[in-house]
Formats: C-alpha cells, sequence, structure tokens
C-alpha cells in the first residue's frame, strides 16, 4: 500500500492561564497535549487514532489539516508538508469535526456552490457531485433551507457533504458519530467505509471501541500525547477485546507516568 500520511515527532504544548491552573488543580504553566506522536496511514484506509477524552487526539488532527502549527515535529500528506505547505495540503484534505460549524444563514445549496468555487471545481463537476451526494443523504428536500433549521443530524450531513465538494484523497474526521442519533450515525459510518472502498483514506480519532472495530484497518492508542502502540487492530487486540486491550494498556501507560514523575 502507498503511504499517504506520514507523522514524525510532532509535538504541541499549550500554556494554561491562571483560571485554567485552579479549575485543575495544578501549578502547570505549560500543558504537553501532544508528545512527539509518530504513524503513518496508507491509501484505501481508515486509519483510527483511539483514546480517552484529552490525549490529544483532537490536537493531533488539527495540526494535521493546518489549523494549527505543531511545536515540533512534521507531517507529510501526500508528500506535502503541513509546516511548509499548508495551502496545498488543505487542497488535498477533508477536515470534520462538531466544533466547525456551518454558518447559520446560509442553504446547503449555496454553501455547496460557495466552496466548490472555493476549491475551483468546475461547474459541471461541481453540480453533478451536489446532485449525487445532496440525493445520497437526503439534503436534496432541505437544500433551500438555512442551516440554522435544520435538525442536527442534518447539519452533520450537510458538513460532510460540503467537506467533499473537491473530492478530496484524505478525510480526516474528528469523533465522526459525536452527538449524532444512532440512524445518523450509521448513514455517516457507512458512507466513511464506501469512501475507503474508493480507494480514500480516512484518519479519524475516537474513544468508542465499537466505532473503532466496525470501521478502522488499523489505530493507534495514544494516551497523555503519546501513541502506546500502533498496528493492525487484529495486532492490538491480542486476541482480546479491544476495550479489555485498551484498559490494560492505559493502565500501564498511566503507572509508567507516575513512576517517571516520581521519579
Amino acid at each position: 500500500m502507498r503511504e499517504i500520511l506520514r507523522a514524525e515527532s510532532l509535538s504541541k504544548t499549550f500554556k494554561l492561564s491562571t483560571k485554567q491552573q485552579r479549575i485543575e488543580h495544578t501549578k502547570q504553566r505549560v500543558r504537553t497535549a501532544v508528545d512527539q506522536l509518530s504513524f503513518s496511514a496508507y491509501e484505501g484506509e481508515i486509519f483510527g487514532l483511539l483514546g480517552p477524552n484529552g490525549a490529544g487526539k483532537t490536537t493531533t488532527l488539527r495540526m494535521l489539516a493546518t489549523l494549527i502549527k505543531p511545536d515540533a515535529g512534521d507531517a507529510l500528506i501526500d508528500g506535502y508538508s503541513i509546516r511548509s505547505q499548508p495551502e496545498v495540503v488543505r487542497s488535498r484534505i477533508a477536515f470534520l469535526t462538531s466544533e466547525l460549524k456551518l454558518e447559520d444563514f446560509f442553504t446547503p445549496d449555496y454553501l455547496f456552490d460557495f466552496f466548490s468555487n472555493l476549491h475551483a471545481v468546475d461547474p459541471i463537476v461541481a453540480r453533478q457531485r451536489k446532485q449525487r451526494l445532496f440525493e445520497r443523504f437526503g439534503i436534496d428536500e432541505f437544500a433551500q433551507v438555512k442551516v440554522g433549521d435544520l435538525s442536527s443530524g442534518m447539519k452533520q450531513k450537510a458538513s460532510l457533504v460540503i467537506s467533499l465538494v473537491h473530492d478530496p484523497a484524505i478525510i480526516i474526521f474528528d469523533e465522526p458519530t459525536n452527538g449524532l442519533d444512532v440512524i445518523t450515525a450509521k448513514v455517516v459510518t457507512d458512507f466513511l467505509s464506501e469512501l475507503r472502498d474508493q480507494g480514500k483514506t480516512i484518519i479519524l480519532s475516537t474513544h468508542i471501541f465499537s466505532l473503532v472495530e466496525k470501521l478502522c484497518d488499523r489505530i493507534g492508542v495514544i494516551i497523555n500525547g503519546q501513541m502506546i502502540v500502533c498496528d493492525s487492530l487484529v495486532n492490538v487486540a491480542q486476541d482480546q477485546s479491544l476495550e479489555d486491550r485498551f484498559f490494560e494498556l492505559y493502565l500501564k501507560a498511566t503507572k509508567d507516568s507516575r513512576s517517571g514523575d516520581a521519579a
């Protein structure tokens, strides 16, 4: 398989405000969110970053999507550096997260056309792509409804469709089923499987074991900003349930961390 993403020693820290220190009962002024993280993803696979809340998953994906810069390290996406060639990287990816919202005032139809023009998609191709995707996700009936008046599930589906206006080879998805009802979640996960079958590469983050087991070809377990293990789902699980294996790794990592702090 062709390597399409390679992250090399990605690191990111954030300064904590006095208020944050007080809330979190810490005197530390700097938090390490991602600590020398390295992994690869390949063409035509779904790679999952699995970890608890606060593990560094979202920060990692935001660096890959060029929304924030790493303090150290780099990642190559389709051969292009997220540090020195962010514009090229953005043209090759789709990035979705529940924290990034579509503008409530506009309609899905308008936004699809707007982002198609932004990506310089041929108007005929864009029109055909919009028709196919809107029908696939049932957005055609709501194409002229303002985003602010859509259900949360329809907003998520519209966000997914609009992110694909330029037919990107790499889709980066932070918590793909977060906040979705079971019907919409299945529509989204089934579509991600279809994209993989088309040869796309999907990088997703999650803390949901069943989602990983359903979708992912390979996974990286990330705890406290560090990659604990990265391999195929079968090799990571080691004849255990993924949940049992994860907590085994989690307990060992937290124990090692406390030993290191004590030393």
